[in-house]
């Protein structure tokens, strides 16, 4: 399931999952080994790692007994450059405002 951009952008507004996401992105982690190096207990992780998953950023893996969490790097595209076509935006319609802001002052006396 993907998610649309604003639903994505809660998903990564909660630390703890941005850092979750953060690690998953150097490689695939169980969410034993995740609790291990967060300061939060393992069901916590699960459910962290279930928010993500929903939203599209992380799959899981069956390794053997373990199960594993991964990146999608994939989604990961598609949300940056999301983002990028609305900054560029906003930045057209700044600049937009600034060149109207700027313009040349109307001369006194000129019937509009």
């Amino acid at each position: 399931m993907t998610a649309g951009l604003p639903v994505v952008c809660a998903a990564l507004g909660d630390a703890t999952r941005w850092e979750i996401l953060t690690r998953l992105g150097r490689g695939p982690l169980s969410a034993s080994a995740l609790a291990r190096e967060l300061p939060v207990s393992r069901q916590a992780i699960g459910k962290h790692l279930e928010v993500l998953r929903e939203v599209g950023l992380v799959e899981s893996e069956q390794r053997g007994r373990e199960v594993v969490y991964l990146a999608v790097g994939a989604r990961l595209g598609a949300l940056a450059r999301e983002l990028d076509r609305i900054g560029r935006s906003w930045d057209s319609r700044l600049l937009r405002i600034k060149e109207l802001a700027e313009g040349p002052p109307e001369a006194e006396g000129t019937a509009k």
